[in-house]
């Protein structure tokens, strides 16, 4: 008899009003490990450097971490030790890159990567793409968000913003951290473990997700709290295509539960 894997994950990319998709997204699980990853990369630079530089991203990430989960006893430090080396390894990858294509030649791509070892989850994320936890029907952003946005909204807590001049604010979705092949002013990546109940989800994003607000992602989980992974991903695409925003980016959108502890 077959065991039961231990991760239900669900992986979605759609390309919304824009007119390539510079998202890229992978998962894996490794059984004999208890492990499994979820990456999300947002890129971004003109004539397709977007999906070169989230590309580059995936298979810097893909090189770092499966070598690692491949081993026969993969130790949790190594697993660790891992997610600061994949952000390396991307980032020296769209240098040569951005070289190789002569001087004043950018791109750049955003980093979300989460590794699940039995019910902990490592991560890291540089940018603005959000990871959520749903616990207990509330959700919250649990990584940093790399953009002005939080200091624009600490403006507003402030009062010296009002909430449409926030909300509206030109430099809200700029980035403070992204990699681009200099040196990554932020990194988010907490050494210790965030320990999973049996309940939690995680939702992993691009901020093309972020045109539903945390309230409606709340909402919709808590309709759907015991749906399959792929139908809570399928019920979120529905509601951002639903709002048919002319302006929708890209959008990716990961979803990982726990099915054993």
């Amino acid at each position: 008899m077959l065991a039961t894997p231990a991760y239900d994950i669900a992986l979605i990319l759609d390309q919304g009003q824009r007119d390539t998709q510079e998202d890229a997204v992978a998962a894996r699980t490794f059984d004999a490990a208890d492990a499994c990853y979820v990456v999300v990369a947002d890129g971004m630079g003109g004539h397709a450097a977007g999906e070169v530089a989230s590309d580059l991203v995936i298979s810097a990430w893909r090189d770092a971490l499966d070598v690692q989960l491949e081993g026969p006893t993969p130790s949790e430090a190594a697993l660790a030790d891992a997610l600061p080396l994949a952000a390396m390894q991307a980032n020296a990858s769209i240098a040569n890159f951005c070289e190789e294509q002569g001087e004043g030649f950018n791109m750049g791509s955003t980093m979300l990567g989460v590794l699940l070892i039995g019910p902990r989850v490592f991560w890291i994320s540089i940018g603005d793409s959000p990871l959520y936890l749903f616990r207990d029907g509330a959700l919250r952003q649990i990584n940093e968000d790399h953009s002005m946005a939080p200091m624009i909204d600490a403006q507003l807590a402030e009062g010296t913003l009002t909430e449409a001049e926030a909300l509206a604010h030109p430099d809200r979705n700029q980035l403070t951290s992204v990699i681009m092949g200099a040196a990554i002013p932020k990194v988010d990546c907490p050494e210790d473990p965030l320990a999973l109940a049996a309940s939690d989800i995680l939702i992993l994003g691009s901020d093309g997700l972020q045109y539903l607000s945390n309230a409606e992602i709340q909402t919709i989980l808590q309709d759907n709290v015991n749906a399959l992974a792929q139908d809570i991903a399928d019920t979120l695409l529905r509601a951002l295509k639903a709002k048919d925003h002319p302006d929708q980016d890209n959008a990716s959108i990961g979803v990982v539960k726990l099915t054993r502890n």
